[in-house]
C-alpha cells in the first residue's frame, strides 16, 4: 500500500515535466509542424549556392601572369561552361573548352612591359613561349582550383551559420559546396577540349578580330595543338597591346586564298563599306556574291551597283530570285566582275568558280514561277556542266548558286557550294560529300528589315583555300549587330579534316567516284514563299 501512494504522488511531477519538455525551445516540434524534406532540402541547396556564389564573387579569384601579358582569373556560373578571355578594349574570345555549371573567366588586364620587351629584343625566344604560356595557365589554373574550394566552402559555411544558426548544418553546407564544385570539376576535366583553340569566336571591334583570331594556316596543327595555340593567341594579344591604338597589319599566309561570301544584300549600302572594309583587313582575294544585290531588279536601281569595282578585288556574281536579266547585264559590264550563269566557269585568284543564276524573278508577279522545280532543274543543269569542265580536265572547285535547292543537284560533283537566299549562315555536308554554304544576308534583310523592331544582323563570312590543293580548310563566320556596324562578332570554324586526327577525304570535284565524307544530319532549307 505505501508502494502505491508513491507512484501515485509521482504522477503530477511526470506530467509537469512532459509539458515542460513540450514547451521549452529547441525541443523538436510536433510532427504536424516540421517542415517538408524536399522543402528543407531544397533550402540547403539554396543556401549552398548562394554562398558558394558568394565566396567566388568574394575571394574566388587569381591574378597570374600568362607570358607577357598579367591575367585575371575567376570562376562564374554558367549553364554550359566554356571559357572567355576578355581583351578590353577590343573585345573578347569565347573557347567551348569544356562543359560543366561554371564558365572560366580570363581578363588580361596589363602588358608587362618588361616581358613584352624582352620578346621583341630576343624573338627567338618566341619558339619557347607555347611551353611557358601552358605551365603559366596551368599554375595559374591550379592556384584557382585551390582558392576557390576554399572560397565555396567559406561561403556556404558562413552563409549556413547565418541561416541555420547551428554549427553542424553549416558545416553541413560547406561540404556540400565542396562536393558539388569537386563534381562540377572532374565534369569540366571529363569533357576538357584543348582543340577549341583552334574554333574561337571573337566578339569586339572588328578591326581587331582578324589579328587576335589569326590567319588560317597557324590553326592547322596537329602536334601540341593546345600549346601552339594558346601561345599564338597570348602573342597576338601581345602585339595588340604593343601597338597601342595602331593595331598591327594582318599577316595572311601567302599560301592560302581567302575568298570573302557575301550574299542577300537587298540594296543596302551600307553593305559595300563593310564589305571594302573587310577586303582590306582580311586581304580578300577574291569576292563571292551568291545573288539578291538588288531588292525589285528594276533598272533605277543598277547604279546601286557603281561601286563593286572600287572594292579592292575580283567580283564573282550569280543572280537571284530579286535580281532581273537587266541587272545581269549590267553587272557583267563593270570592270572586275565575272557573272556565271547556265553552268558557265571562271579562273580567279587560283580557283576554278562555276555556277548559274536562279530560273525566277519572283518581283515580277505577271509570270507564273517555277518553285522549288525551277531550282532543281537549274541545278541538274550546273552539274552536267561541272561534269563536262571535269571531263575538259578543268575541274571546278567551287559551285555558286542562289538557292540551297539548286545546290544539293550538284551534289557529288564539286567538293564546295556556296549558296544564300534563306538568310542564314549553314554549313553541312550533302549525302556524297559535296560541303554546302549558304550564307546569311549580308545587306541585314535590306532596308526593309528596318521596319522591324530590331534590324536584321549583317552576315559574311571569310573562307580559307589551300592554295596546292584548291580545297577549303577553314572559315571565318563574320556577325555584325545593331545600327552602328562598330562590333562584331568572328567564329572560327575548321573542316574536319584539318581538325587534329581528322581524316582526309575523297575530293569530289578531283576525281572519279564518290567521296568518303559521310553525310551530316542537317535538316533541309526551306524555300519561302516569295523567295526572301
Amino acid at each position: 500500500m505505501p508502494r502505491f501512494d508513491v507512484r501515485l504522488s509521482a504522477v503530477p511531477h511526470r506530467i509537469r515535466t512532459l509539458l515542460r519538455r513540450r514547451s521549452s525551445p529547441g525541443i523538436r516540434p510536433e510532427p504536424g509542424h516540421r517542415a517538408h524534406p524536399v522543402a528543407r532540402a531544397a533550402g540547403l541547396v539554396a543556401v549552398v549556392l548562394a554562398g558558394a556564389w558568394l565566396g567566388l564573387l568574394t575571394v574566388g579569384v587569381v591574378r597570374a601572369p600568362v607570358g607577357p601579358v598579367n591575367t585575371t582569373m575567376a570562376l562564374h556560373p554558367s549553364v554550359d561552361g566554356g571559357t572567355e578571355i576578355r581583351i578590353p578594349p577590343l573585345g573578347a574570345l569565347s573557347l567551348d573548352t569544356h562543359t560543366a555549371p561554371f564558365r572560366l573567366q580570363v581578363d588580361v588586364d596589363q602588358l608587362d612591359a618588361e616581358r613584352s620587351r624582352d620578346l621583341v629584343d630576343h624573338p627567338e625566344r618566341i619558339s619557347g613561349l607555347q611551353d611557358a604560356i601552358a605551365e603559366d595557365v596551368g599554375d595559374g589554373l591550379l592556384t584557382l582550383a585551390v582558392r576557390s574550394g576554399a572560397a565555396v566552402v567559406v561561403g556556404a559555411t558562413a552563409l549556413g551559420l547565418i541561416v541555420y544558426r547551428r554549427p553542424r548544418r553549416a558545416l553541413a553546407a560547406g561540404g556540400l559546396a565542396l562536393a558539388l564544385l569537386g563534381a562540377s570539376g572532374a565534369t569540366a576535366w571529363a569533357t576538357w577540349n584543348p582543340n577549341s583553340v583552334l574554333e574561337p569566336r571573337f566578339s569586339g571591334l572588328l578591326s581587331s578580330a582578324p589579328s587576335v583570331v589569326g590567319n588560317a594556316r597557324s590553326i592547322v596543327s596537329d602536334f601540341d595543338v593546345y600549346q601552339q595555340e594558346l601561345a599564338r593567341l597570348v602573342t597576338n594579344v601581345t602585339k595588340l597591346y604593343d601597338a597601342t591604338s595602331t593595331l598591327p597589319a594582318y599577316q595572311p599566309d601567302p599560301s592560302t586564298i581567302r575568298v570573302l561570301h557575301v550574299s542577300d544584300i537587298h540594296l543596302n549600302p551600307a553593305s559595300w563599306e563593310i564589305v571594302a572594309s573587310l577586303v582590306d583587313q582580311y586581304e580578300i582575294d577574291v569576292i563571292v556574291d551568291s545573288g539578291d544585290t538588288m531588292d525589285h531588279g528594276t533598272k533605277a536601281e543598277n547604279r546601286f551597283l557603281d561601286p563593286i569595282p572600287d572594292l579592292g578585288a575580283p567580283y564573282v556574281w550569280v543572280r537571284g530570285n530579286h535580281d532581273s536579266r537587266d541587272t545581269q547585264t549590267y553587272v557583267s559590264g563593270l570592270d572586275g566582275v565575272h557573272v556565271l550563269d547556265e553552268g558557265g566557269a571562271v579562273d580567279v585568284a587560283g580557283l576554278r568558280f562555276a555556277g548559274t543564276g536562279d530560273p525566277q524573278y519572283t518581283p515580277d508577279r505577271s509570270k507564273p514561277q517555277g518553285g522549288k522545280a525551277a531550282a532543281e532543274r537549274a541545278g541538274v543543269q550546273l552539274a552536267a556542266e561541272i561534269r563536262d569542265h571535269r571531263r575538259a580536265g578543268r575541274p571546278v572547285d567551287v559551285a555558286v548558286v542562289h538557292d540551297p535547292q539548286a545546290a544539293r543537284k550538284v551534289d557529288g560533283v564539286v567538293p564546295l557550294v556556296l549558296s544564300g537566299h534563306i538568310h542564314k549562315q549553314r554549313t553541312w555536308l550533302m549525302k556524297l560529300g559535296t560541303r554546302l554554304r549558304t550564307e546569311g544576308s549580308t545587306g541585314g534583310g535590306g532596308l526593309r528589315a528596318l521596319e522591324g523592331k530590331k534590324p536584321d544582323p549583317i552576315e559574311t563570312s571569310v573562307l580559307y583555300f589551300d592554295r596546292d590543293s584548291r580545297r577549303l580548310q577553314a572559315w571565318d563566320e563574320i556577325r555584325l549587330g545593331g545600327l552602328g556596324l562598330t562590333t562584331a562578332e568572328v567564329s572560327r570554324h575548321l573542316v574536319e579534316e584539318n581538325q587534329p586526327g581528322g581524316a582526309s577525304p575523297s575530293p569530289s570535284g578531283s576525281g572519279s567516284g564518290s567521296p568518303a565524307v559521310p553525310s551530316t544530319a542537317e535538316p533541309s532549307p526551306r524555300r519561302s514563299g516569295d523567295g526572301r
